[in-house]
């Protein structure tokens, strides 16, 4: 089964737990067992606007960046392994994260790497 769209991991397991027992009232077989968090997003805003040219030069090996095709610079960190869409306007989207403080962690290694790319008028 797959739960999307809680706000934490308690109620992601929560609503695992709900519908388990829905499939069990209707008759079905259920052992709910070995739950897992797959994977975690997460957004925020640094409140600055980012040179995408400049931070796709300075770290070509871990971007790709086409704004022709998507207006975001997508930004493979190693570790932790996690994916982030940066955007022009400061707002950022992490994904793929197994744990919170792999968010926590993909964002004290940005934040710095972003200061070096902010856009000043």
């Amino acid at each position: 089964m797959v739960c999307t769209g809680a706000k934490s991991e308690n109620d992601s397991l929560l609503a695992a737990r709900k519908y388990a027992r829905m499939i069990q009232k209707l008759g079905n077989e259920v052992t709910f067992k070995e739950f897992k968090i797959q994977n975690i997003v997460g957004s925020c805003d640094v409140k600055f606007p980012i040179k995408l040219d400049e931070l796709l030069t300075a770290h070509k090996r871990y971007c790709s960046y086409e704004p022709e095709m998507f207006p975001g610079l997508i930004y493979k960190m190693q570790s932790p392994k996690i994916v982030l869409l940066i955007f022009v306007s400061g707002k950022l989207v992490l994904t793929g994260a197994k744990t919170k403080d792999d968010i926590n962690e993909a964002f004290e290694n940005i934040y710095n790497v972003l200061l070096t790319c902010k856009k000043t008028n």
